[in-house]
């Protein structure tokens, strides 16, 4: 983008972008005056055939809100870029933002309202038009005991989300269940309650690793897929590229991610020690008078009873090592510590985050720059964030589903058939609900099983905002803009509610009583106006129209908070994680690894990322199984042959693909493949590893103890050879000679 237009130019071109959206709301339909977006295929006087504008707009492609600029030609979307003003992604986009334009023009997206006509599940649909349809809905919901009606949404954007919370707080119906299998992937419900519990606020820790000069990663693979990668990636690159000391990194984790990769030393430690690692090394600063006086002082309640030898027999490291690494921790001027998403997957999974937590305080008090953070407080009411629910929430929700008690069950932008494990029963629970209503944007496992399918926007043509958090370091409320017209009979999802909300009336539309998302959106952004930021608007007009141009709105000042310690700790458990099997029956511990590609599976329907290498294995297109050379010699399988991996809770088949950088004890399988939906480029390929997963949960929070299953695996007479980038000959050779580098 820079080779071709200045910043400058870039901040005009969207200006003017953004002041025609002012009073064109052009993606919704429900509007109380006529307006409409005029599209650049009919060109307007002041441009020329061809001619590219950049809309400034908000990725949606994960919950990072990365900046984005999309380069539209002729009224198309053609190209994706990072947002070079953007305090979050920097410039940046990683590969799943740049595939947006995949979703937008997928050839199997929903493009019209499908209603069930033969038996649930068997594809026999009818068509009919939104106004219609709305009324369908509000008689539905109306003649509903309003007790028994359910909500299950994903990680909707900010401005859906209170919407949803609305509506059902205006029908009296249970609070609506935000769900996400990605927030619980990356442990955002268990990060919050250990910062709740170490230092009284229940927000999502920030960690500066860009001015730190040692980083312990626990489990925490930022460089990847956890919380907010590319603004992670940033930081990591700005530790790195310092003139003077490029910064030491760590990893304790019990495979070689394309993060530990990039670490100085990799330590292997069995899956769920990571916070016990913690607690030793907490420990040894603490005793040997290595931390913060104070702050030694304060957490000494954490260490009283934690066995540094006991410790090191668990984690498979010398006491001598411990030592070391608390000594590197300690004698560094800016020390950081991580607790990943991995670590919070499991059952003891907030004692590990707050002990990992507890490491930065130790060394770190003060608050100063290189350290831990707490995210932002929102600005106002009218920005807070929408609660992450837990497999807890959704388990009482499915007891209620197959009990009967649920009679209208409205699904909204989630695909919990796919997401969530087969041994909860969500599926079966489904049968006994009378009225599905899902929203989608493609046909998911869960629209095959709906009653109702509401085809809604994507990003790239629906209005937004996010309070981004975790973030840059500024307050971020990131713009969304439309870049197109809608190119189907599709409806953005805040709209449909409103639209429902006047035909329900009563106490419901006096909730939603917004015309349209335009108006809306407006409302949520007064306090913004009278707050310094990265510009000043004299008037309402004249800041939305600036918002949408510059990308969204930023203080001019760290909004990072320095935490302050909780007058009452809850003391950390030491214990071991609890797994499904046995383990003589079950000898693996099974690492389901979110998808640098595919994410939690929402995007295998997008050939780009379909055929984007895993950055380890180089392997796309199909599941795999990573195994030690040593465990594969043991079993007598070797790379390309077909396996079953069988869980207490079921089983799948993958291809083997030996891996040097895991623990013997320990295989890894990627997440995103083994739809039965989600388009042609998705369907019937691989398998799906989060069936076979159980449905454990921390006991605290509810979060999903994904990481906490077992498995056994099985030789079978198949082989299929696995697509790879690279060239095997290296590990074929080193196979021959008995010997795996590493």
């Amino acid at each position: 983008m820079t080779k071709e237009i200045s910043r400058r130019n870039f901040i005009k071109i969207g200006g003017a972008a953004a002041l025609g959206m002012t009073v064109l709301s052009g993606c919704t339909w429900n509007l109380q005056r006529t307006a409409r977006m005029e599209m650049y295929v009919q060109a307007p006087e002041y441009t020329l055939p061809g001619e590219d504008f950049w809309f400034a707009t908000t990725c949606r492609m994960c919950p990072a809100g990365c900046g984005a600029v999309v380069r539209v030609s002729n009224g198309r979307a053609r190209k994706i870029e990072g947002n070079p003003d953007h305090p979050v992604s920097r410039g940046g986009l990683c590969a799943r933002g740049q595939a947006g334009l995949q979703l937008l023009y997928h050839p199997d997206r929903l493009g019209q309202i499908l209603v069930r006509t033969g038996e649930r599940g068997q594809g026999q649909w009818g068509a009919t038009d939104w106004e219609q349809i709305l009324g369908r809905l509000a008689e539905i919901i109306q003649d509903a005991d309003p007790t028994r009606v359910a909500i299950l949404a994903g990680k909707l954007p900010q401005q859906q989300a209170e919407l949803v919370t609305r509506l059902a707080d205006g029908l009296g119906a249970p609070a609506p269940i935000f769900y996400d299998t990605q927030a619980s992937l990356d442990g955002r419900r268990v990060l919050a309650s250990a910062t709740q519990a170490l230092f009284d606020e229940a927000t999502l820790p920030v960690f500066d690793l860009g001015q730190a000069e040692v980083v312990f990663g626990f489990g925490a693979d930022f460089l990847e897929t956890w919380l907010s990668p590319v603004a992670y990636g940033k930081r990591y690159g700005d530790l790195r590229g310092r003139s003077l000391g490029r910064g030491v990194f760590v990893a304790f984790h019990p495979r070689l991610s394309m993060t530990a990769a990039n670490a100085d030393q990799w330590v292997p430690v069995p899956p769920g020690t990571e916070g016990l690692v913690a607690l030793a090394l907490g420990k040894i600063l603490v005793d040997q008078g290595w931390a913060d006086p104070e702050a030694g002082a304060e957490l000494a309640p954490f260490y009283a009873g934690v066995d540094v030898a006991a410790i090191a027999q668990q984690s498979g490291m010398d006491a001598g090592d411990l030592a070391r690494f608390a000594r590197l921790f300690a004698e560094a001027h800016r020390a950081v510590a991580i607790p990943g998403g991995l670590l919070t997957g499991h059952t003891n999974g907030l004692d590990a985050a707050q002990a990992v937590l507890a490491l930065n305080y130790l060394v770190h008090p003060s608050g100063e720059q290189g350290g831990l953070f707490l995210s932002p407080a929102p600005p106002s009411r009218d920005l807070r964030l929408a609660p992450t629910s837990s497999l807890a929430d959704v388990q009482q929700l499915v007891a209620r589903m197959a009990g009967g008690e649920v009679d209208v069950l409205l699904v909204l932008d989630a695909n919990p058939v796919y997401e969530l494990p087969a041994a909860l029963g969500f599926a079966q629970a489904l049968e006994k609900v009378a009225n599905v209503v899902v929203s989608a944007t493609l046909p998911t496992e869960t629209t095959a099983l709906a009653d109702i399918v509401l085809p809604v926007h994507t990003y790239l043509e629906s209005w937004g905002y996010e309070l981004v958090q975790p973030g840059g370091e500024p307050l971020v409320v990131s713009a969304q803009q439309p870049v197109v017209q809608p190119l189907y009979d599709t409806r953005d999802l805040g709209d449909v509610l409103l639209a429902l909300a006047d035909r329900l009336g009563g106490k419901v539309a006096r909730r939603l009583p917004w015309p349209n998302m335009v108006t809306f959106i407006q409302t949520r952004l007064t306090s913004l106006q009278l707050m310094e930021g990265n510009f000043q608007a004299g008037d309402p007009d004249t800041f939305w129209a600036t918002w949408l141009q510059h990308g969204g709105w930023w203080s001019q000042e760290t909004a990072w908070r320095r935490p302050q310690l909780a007058s009452e700790l809850s003391v950390p458990s030491a214990a071991a994680p609890s797994y499904a099997g046995d383990s003589t029956e079950y000898p693996f511990h099974l690492l389901p690894v979110p998808s640098v590609a595919l994410g939690d599976g929402r995007h295998a329907g997008l050939p780009w990322l379909q055929e984007t290498p895993d950055p380890m294995t180089t392997a796309s297109w199909d599941t795999w199984i990573e195994v030690n050379p040593q465990t594969a010699r043991s079993l007598g399988i070797q790379t390309n042959d077909i396996v079953t991996v069988v869980s207490p809770q079921g089983s799948i088949q993958a291809v083997v693909y030996e891996y040097p950088g895991i623990r013997p004890d320990v295989v890894a399988v990627p997440i995103g493949q083994g739809h039965q939906a989600l388009g042609r480029w998705a369907q019937d390929r691989g398998a799906n590893v989060l069936a076979i997963l159980a449905p454990a949960v921390e006991t605290r929070t509810g979060q999903w103890a994904w990481a906490s299953t077992r498995v056994q695996i099985a030789k079978t007479d198949q082989r299929r050879p696995l697509p790879l980038l690279e060239n095997n000959v290296g590990m074929d050779r080193a196979r021959e000679l008995g010997h795996t580098p590493g």
